[in-house]
């Protein structure tokens, strides 16, 4: 690890998706100053690395809200609060100095925190795509293999296979099909995950 740069502040908020983001409002109405950990280089964890296009249906007060607009919308409201952000750095290290009463935390870039209290809103932690076990995979990759859409554009007029039978899969499939060519939503099981009224959506298009 490289030489420390150390912080102090009141709280450590590890993750910067939509809960992490929300948290820095919350401790900011307590005035409480917050500093944000997360391992991607950019604030908004999955909703903008994955899928920023991607309508969201179930915020309060939203019927639908694009991934990115909801990113936008929680940094325009936590940015009066003056957080501290450290991205492209993983949390290595979480130590409680009992003594002083303290946490500490140290990142992947030698970054050291010491706070009063950490937030952990990592959701399902540092991500990567699930692939498939095939040769020669990568050669297609970005190129006619996805593993999220960030420009629905992109596939506009398109014949598109998706493989999965989660929420992802069946609201990217409902989503694509407004532009697409024609979509095919392949499952290794005879049944599909996703809520229900997504399952009747997708059934209305079939």
């Amino acid at each position: 690890m490289s030489s420390l740069t150390s912080h102090v502040t009141d709280v450590v908020i590890i993750g910067s998706g939509p809960v992490g983001l929300f948290a820095i409002f919350e401790c900011g109405m307590m005035r409480m100053q917050c500093h944000v950990v997360d391992a991607l280089d950019m604030v908004g964890g999955q909703c903008m690395a994955l899928y920023p296009e991607k309508p969201i249906y179930d915020i309060p007060a939203f019927p639908s809200i694009s991934g990115e607009d909801l990113i936008t919308n929680l940094k325009k409201q936590a940015e009066p609060f003056n957080p501290t952000y450290h991205l492209g750095q993983r949390v290595e290290r979480v130590v409680k100095d009992a003594e002083a009463d303290v946490w500490v935390v140290e990142t992947s870039k030698g970054t050291r925190i010491t706070a009063k209290v950490i937030i952990i809103a990592a959701g399902v932690g540092a991500f990567g795509p699930n692939k498939p076990p095939l040769d020669h995979l990568s050669d297609y990759e970005n190129k006619s293999v996805f593993y999220y859409v960030k420009r629905r554009e992109d596939f506009r007029g398109k014949k598109i296979v998706i493989a999965g039978g989660g929420d992802s899969a069946v609201d990217w499939a409902i989503s694509l099909s407004e532009l697409a060519q024609k979509v095919m939503l392949v499952h290794r099981r005879p049944k599909f995950r996703a809520a229900p009224e997504s399952l009747r959506r997708l059934e209305e298009l079939s």
